[in-house]
């Protein structure tokens, strides 16, 4: 009985570290379904989950769409309005994981430990992001899309032009209507 009762706890453990926190970014181009890395990049998953959960990005923007890059979003209105956000999270881009084909990154100024609320899915590989792949810190790898690359690829695809200071914005707005848990 208290074998059956060890074994039981232990394949449960082992079970819920499988099961990792997927998000859907529900955008006007379609649904983008993401792993988030939870382990590898726990205060970045904990700090995207925060602004998730309290709707910061509902109605906000790919605000720079760059093809054969990446699309970044999560800090614009519609209007081009910056969002007034939380204060930035800890630096965990030397996590082993990599700016790969599909996966997430927070966006962060030359200040590795400035990342608040806009990421970036990379369209491509993109091995010079990486952490120390130019002496220096890289960005934090936190998720992975599971499917929607298809939508990544049409959104990067969207004609672009420069507003005020800012270039390769969309001429029409690709939006995020919401990003919810879907475990």
């Amino acid at each position: 009985m208290r074998k059956s009762l060890i074994t039981s706890l232990a394949l449960l453990a082992f079970c819920s570290q499988l099961e990792a926190t997927e998000v859907d970014i529900l955008t006007s181009q379609g649904t983008i379904r993401v792993d988030l890395k939870d382990e590898a990049a726990p205060k970045t998953v904990e700090n995207f989950l925060r602004y998730a959960d309290e709707g910061f990005y509902d109605e906000t923007i790919f605000h720079r769409v760059i093809r054969g890059f990446m699309v970044q979003g999560g800090g614009f209105t519609t209007d081009l309005e910056r969002k007034t956000t939380h204060q930035a999270v800890a630096y965990e881009g030397d996590n082993g994981l990599a700016n790969n084909r599909g996966t997430l990154a927070m966006a962060r100024t030359q200040d590795p430990n400035s990342a608040t609320s806009q990421f970036f899915v990379n369209q491509v590989d993109n091995a010079f992001l990486n952490d120390g792949s130019r002496g220096a810190a890289g960005y934090t790898v936190f998720g992975e899309v599971v499917t929607g690359m298809d939508i990544v690829d049409a959104i990067s695809a969207v004609p672009t032009s420069s507003v005020g200071p800012y270039q390769n914005v969309p001429t029409t707005p690709v939006v995020i209507k919401s990003i919810v848990r879907v475990n």
